[in-house]
């Protein structure tokens, strides 16, 4: 079974909209080369129609004009990229496809097909959340920025039903950002809480 790792940029508060406008400055060689590792590494990526244009209008000529990060471009632009969508779309940037079916079973096809390799996800918001809800994410890498951005679009929308993860890893890097690594869980072991924080947390409840 192929495994998906999704990768998003994060403000403290939880936004994942628009990064362009507070990313940068927190950029470093170590947040580069974390994305560079969970994308870059990937033969297949799965996109959103809106993150799949992005990345067509961007990265095929950073490929072309050779510099710093046209490795990295030579990677994606290699690599199986397969767009969800409603609608019927048409490619020019080598090795792009449409996801046939729904995105969940479709999904789930791709983690079946032979081979070992990983299935990135980079932005892509609506398509992440679909994926953490039915349990398809394997690695949900979030590079969370020191800057409370405080308004934008969140990576988790209200609703009645929690998403359990579990901690992979976590590394601080010298901006301030911090890579944390999520994996899915069945939830938290409440049989094996500490008793005093069972009572603080059933004293908190009922306060």
């Amino acid at each position: 079974m192929r495994k998906i790792t999704a990768g998003l940029f994060t403000s403290v508060d939880g936004v994942v909209g628009e990064p362009q406008t507070w990313h940068f400055p927190y950029f470093c060689e170590e947040l580069g080369a974390a994305v560079g590792e969970q994308l870059g590494s990937a033969d297949t990526i799965l996109f959103g129609r809106v993150t799949y244009d992005s990345f067509a209008g961007a990265w095929p000529a950073r490929e072309e004009a050779g510099e710093q990060d046209a490795q990295m471009a030579k990677a994606i632009g290699d690599a199986r990229k397969i767009v969800v969508s409603h609608s019927p779309l048409e490619f020019t940037w080598r090795n792009s496809e449409q996801l046939q079916g729904g995105l969940v079973e479709g999904v789930r096809a791709l983690k079946a097909e032979p081979g070992e390799g990983a299935i990135g996800l980079s932005g892509s918001v609506s398509v992440l959340r679909q994926l953490l809800a039915a349990n398809l994410v394997d690695e949900l890498h979030l590079y969370v920025h020191p800057v409370a951005v405080r308004k934008g679009i969140r990576l988790f929308e209200d609703a009645d039903t929690p998403i359990p993860l579990t901690l992979l890893s976590c590394t601080a890097f010298k901006s301030g950002t911090v890579h944390m690594v999520y994996g899915p869980s069945e939830g938290p072991a409440l049989e094996n809480q500490d008793p005093v924080a069972a009572k603080i947390e059933n004293d908190y409840q009922g306060a």
